[in-house]
């Protein structure tokens, strides 16, 4: 059953879609009156709905009183990426949303070869923000993770104490013989609300900028004793976030 987001309220058990989502139940789906579509209000509550009827802009669809539970992860996983090649933010996003990230958070690393650039950066938001909607829809989410703007290194720093808990991806702790195990460092979180995952670009996050996050409280963890790729790395960590808390 194909699943679209409203931000708008139910009135007496009807809204209207309209957009690109009304382009695509018409033209692309090819429904009917009858029909039924998941319709995710507000970013709370999916519900099974039947299709109304149609005008030139929008569908009109009717609330059968029937809901679908949330999938959502019982914690808010904030991933921040240091700015990688090509596009492999795109996958992170894409693959980010399957796993239940919450939020993606693009930051200016020391080894970041790529710079953001302000004037193209908004285009690059709203792209990979479309990403992440259409990620939401397929994986039945009832939340679209948003995709900020990239920030500075010392603004990620300081936006560490907006949450409850921040690890980050360190490949010195995976090369060490007693590394600590990712699950115990979990187990220990369970009463969080909100978490922040760093993980560098390729070449991983300089020492000078791991010192400066432990300073801040971070939380050095390792993902195993294999070195993982950047657009890898925080789908490592979802899963076994996934895994842990699920």
């Amino acid at each position: 059953m194909q699943r679209y987001f409203t931000e708008q309220r139910f009135k007496e058990d009807v809204v209207s879609i309209k957009g690109n989502d009304a382009r695509h139940i018409t033209k692309v789906m090819r429904m009917r009156e009858g029909d039924e579509i998941i319709i995710v209000e507000c970013e709370e509550i999916a519900h099974i709905c039947t299709i109304a009827s149609f005008d030139e802009q929008a569908v009109i669809v009717r609330q059968t009183g029937r809901t679908i539970s949330s999938p959502e992860l019982p914690i808010h996983v904030t991933i921040a990426c240091g700015l990688p090649k090509g596009d492999k933010l795109d996958l992170i996003v894409q693959k980010g949303t399957e796993l239940g990230m919450y939020a993606m958070q693009p930051f200016e690393a020391a080894r970041s070869i790529v710079k953001w650039d302000e004037k193209k950066g908004t285009k690059k938001i709203e792209r990979l923000q479309k990403i992440a909607k259409e990620a939401a829809e397929q994986s039945h989410r009832t939340h679209i993770p948003n995709v900020l703007p990239a920030i500075s290194f010392a603004q990620l720093v300081k936006s560490c104490a907006n949450y409850d808990v921040v690890f980050v991806a360190d490949e010195e702790d995976a090369k060490a013989e007693e590394r600590t195990r990712l699950v115990d460092k979990l187990k220990k979180v369970y009463d969080c609300k909100s978490m922040l995952v760093i993980f560098g670009p390729e070449g991983g996050i300089a020492r000078n900028e791991t010192e400066k996050l432990r300073e801040a409280g971070v939380i050095t963890t390792s993902l195993g004793p294999r070195i993982l790729r950047a657009e890898t790395a925080p789908l490592y960590m979802l899963s076994a976030i996934s895994y842990e808390f699920e």
